[in-house]
């Protein structure tokens, strides 16, 4: 994909609650463009909180959220649903249309682009031959181009997660927010997405954003890595960085300690044979 680029993003002591309970508290931080920033922390942590935030879809209770120059709490409706629009979605569930081909489902994401009569005839399986140009180069960049013409529904997991992210690349956003995106796959799978994510993050000039729980995808693939404990901030720093103290910090020792590191992820070249 051509190179794009994304805003910065700015947290100025985010906090959010819902009744008593408070999700995220005073969480301040800077995300360069183009970095690949991974989440870690417990169930309950506030990285499904964090992650709605940056996506507009959730207002912080305090605070403040900076995309570029725009803080999203000063927003009007039509302006939000424009950052909406610009943020690319990749959750655990491919939330694929499965009876579609592999080139109709990476077509759907042109349609916020498309206004009046074109989104009428895209609805229509009428694209034009610019959409179609764009949705072939997605999926050139995820690997799948030898799939286009195949019903979704016989593709393998991995297979399909990686049709959700060429969605995602037509879709051309400006900043791509992944909700543990390779939890359901095998970690053949798991790694070959992973590592296409971060390549589109340092080719692209997109800010990719991934809640984790693999402590070892996000020391492979990482540019960065933020800790969530009950809802604060409690580490911000290199992949490199996460030492065993870091992680019993993260994961609060107290109440069961870190999740057991896991193997060595495989190779990107061992995954793309795998997956195939």
């Amino acid at each position: 994909m051509d190179a794009v680029g994304s805003p910065t993003i700015r947290l100025e002591r985010v906090t959010s609650r819902f009744g008593a309970r408070c999700a995220l508290d005073g969480v301040s931080t800077v995300i360069a463009p183009g970095q690949f920033v991974a989440i870690l922390g417990r169930s309950g942590a506030g990285k499904t909180t964090l992650f709605r935030v940056l996506a507009g879809a959730l207002p912080a209770t305090e605070g403040e959220v900076w995309i570029g120059g725009r803080c999203l709490s000063a927003l009007g409706r039509a302006e939000l649903r424009a950052h909406r629009a610009q943020v690319g979605l990749v959750h655990q569930q491919f939330n694929l249309v499965r009876r579609l081909r592999v080139i109709d489902n990476v077509l759907i994401g042109r349609l916020p682009h498309l206004q009046a009569w074109r989104r009428w005839a895209a609805l229509l399986g009428r694209f034009s031959p610019n959409d179609r140009a764009v949705a072939l180069r997605a999926l050139h960049q995820v690997g799948l181009v030898d799939r286009v013409w195949q019903r979704t529904d016989t593709l393998s997991g991995g297979e399909q997660q990686r049709v959700a992210i060429a969605r995602i690349l037509a879709q051309e956003p400006a900043l791509i927010l992944g909700d543990e995106p390779v939890a359901s796959l095998d970690p053949a799978n798991g790694a070959l997405v992973m590592e296409i994510l971060a390549r589109v993050a340092a080719t692209a000039g997109l800010t990719v954003i991934c809640t984790l729980h693999q402590v070892e995808y996000a020391r492979r693939y990482a540019d960065r890595v933020l800790g969530l404990r009950n809802g604060r901030l409690v580490f911000d720093g290199s992949p490199g960085d996460l030492s065993r103290e870091a992680l019993r910090w993260i994961f609060d020792a107290a109440t069961g300690g870190a999740p057991a590191v896991a193997a060595e992820p495989p190779e990107p070249s061992a995954a793309a044979s795998a997956c195939r």
